[in-house]
């Protein structure tokens, strides 16, 4: 699979969210902040996930429909993605 630019964006700013959540931690900082700040690193992680699934799906689908193939199995490959990432 191609990743984007728009997925490597994603991913950096993550990295730099979880930095701030170090540095909150490092520095005692109160419970509601480094909580916000993990909710909002998982919330990153959710859309980034969905992002690189949608484009895989994607690629998957084009393909598969230029080979003349069944595209059900990369639709239920994708759910199935989606649905482990959530567990």
């Amino acid at each position: 699979m191609e990743y984007n630019k728009e997925v490597l964006n994603r991913l950096k700013r993550i990295e730099g969210q979880v930095r701030g959540s170090i540095r909150l931690i490092e520095e005692q900082d109160e419970c509601k902040s480094v909580v916000t700040q993990l909710s909002a690193i998982r919330s990153a992680v959710d859309k980034a996930i969905a992002l690189i699934v949608s484009k895989n799906l994607e690629q998957c689908l084009i393909s598969d429909i230029q080979e003349g193939r069944e595209t059900s199995q990369a639709v239920n490959d994708a759910v199935e993605l989606l649905v482990k990432s959530r567990k």
